[in-house]
């Protein structure tokens, strides 16, 4: 329940959730909108495209909370422009396009959804690993030229043959999942130890991997050490006849390379979803050192993008930013303090975040306890610069709003709310 006898200010008090203005970019599956319709919210705008520039920081003025997909760049321009942001949700798995540092410190909030589309980019990688290992691809291009390319010459079933896959988190375990249904033995390789599923065995290093395996998928992080992970060394460490698959990240694998190995045969073909430069847009025109090789699947970074994995992810995020929005809940947080908190069922409960530094919390229990408010909970998180504390307490509203008001003028606090 919030408070609707009085005007919000920014980022201060709880209002009437058909107040709370949400904008929703990049075509987000309507289970969002949904979502947020059946726990009371109305102002919801959604938009097809996304924005940029002068144009989405004019459309974040007076927003509440935005939800974005890949394409949307949240960069500090754009959330100094949303002065009444509460949370941003990724409605995707990375969160490369928001500047996370900056919305911590703005006291906003991050949310994603990293592992709902795992079976839907699972399902890819395996249905490449049979198109590539049977020549789908050639003898697609061939029969478009009207060939008739009739062989068994290089074609191989799935069965029997060796999967190595390069980072073993959800999607590259889920994978090696399918693949064993298949009859593929799989071998995996990860700078983290990880607990095999199934008849998987780690590989004594990546290049033990690439030697030994016939398929070779990358399911790794966008980081510097990842950044041609692929590269001239390693494509060449492959097996003659092996096939490529990349639906992690653009910048893991050197094209320039790879298209080498290609042209000369050595690698029998590749999958690619994923590339360094990608167009914002669709109309907007597709370039890579890969385009035109007969032997190649290339996709429009299509791997999450199924109805049902979108759906999932909209239901997800939107959860969670409900969850942050009603309850202060920043469980999953994407580089913010995480708090999980019980739905609120008191009389008030006080959210502030707060830099990280000696004393504040001192100073914000020595607040409330000069009042005549009783404590009947308090939860507390910090992560790096900052600090988060959510207190509930037994007091009338105008108690709390009294309250809030005296937390905000405490040195280092960088945001606050109240909800009723």
């Amino acid at each position: 329940m919030t408070d609707a006898s009085t005007p919000p200010s920014p980022g201060e008090t709880s209002f009437p959730r058909s107040e709370i203005r949400v904008l929703l970019l990049e075509g987000i599956s309507q289970t969002a909108a949904e979502a947020f319709r059946s726990a009371g919210y109305s102002r919801i705008e959604e938009v097809q495209g996304a924005l940029a520039g002068e144009e989405l920081r004019s459309a974040l003025e007076g927003v509440h909370v935005v939800g974005i997909r890949s394409r949307t760049q949240l960069d500090e321009s754009a959330l100094e422009s949303a002065r009444k942001l509460v949370a941003i949700g990724c409605y995707c798995i990375g969160t490369n396009q928001v500047d996370t540092a900056h919305a911590r410190r703005r006291g906003v909030p991050v949310f994603n959804a990293p592992y709902s589309n795992t079976r839907s980019v699972a399902e890819l990688v395996i249905a490449e690993a049979i198109m590539l290992l049977r020549g789908v691809p050639q003898k697609n291009m061939s029969c478009h030229r009207g060939e008739w390319l009739k062989s068994a010459a290089g074609s191989h079933e799935a069965r029997g043959k060796t999967l190595g896959v390069v980072g073993y988190g959800h999607i590259g375990s889920q994978v090696g999942v399918l693949a064993e249904m298949l009859g593929m033995r799989v071998i995996y390789h990860d700078v983290v130890s990880r607990l095999s599923l199934g008849n998987a065995e780690s590989a004594g290093s990546l290049e033990d991997l690439l030697r030994r395996s016939d398929v070779v998928t990358l399911h790794v992080p966008e980081l510097p050490s990842t950044r041609d992970l692929m590269g001239a060394r390693e494509l060449g460490s492959m097996k003659d006849g092996a096939v490529l698959i990349n639906a992690s990240r653009g910048q893991v694998v050197d094209l320039d390379v790879l298209r080498d190995e290609l042209e000369q045969g050595r690698l029998a073909g590749a999958a690619v979803d994923v590339f360094p430069k990608e167009p914002k847009a669709a109309g907007e025109r597709f370039e890579s050192p890969l385009a035109g090789l007969d032997n190649v699947l290339l996709t429009p970074h299509i791997g999450g993008s199924t109805e049902e994995a979108q759906a999932g992810i909209g239901r997800e995020v939107t959860e969670k930013l409900l969850r942050y929005s009603d309850d202060g809940s920043t469980l999953s947080a994407v580089d913010f303090p995480e708090v999980s908190l019980p739905p609120h069922t008191g009389d008030a409960r006080l959210l502030h975040v707060h830099e990280n530094r000696p004393g504040i919390m001192s100073a914000v229990t020595d607040v409330i306890g000069r009042s005549s408010a009783n404590i009947d909970a308090q939860y507390l998180q910090t992560l790096g610069d900052v600090g988060y504390v959510v207190t509930d307490v037994a007091a009338d509203r105008g108690a709390a709003r009294s309250l809030m008001a005296e937390l905000r003028q405490l040195e280092g606090t960088l945001r606050t709310r109240v909800l009723f």
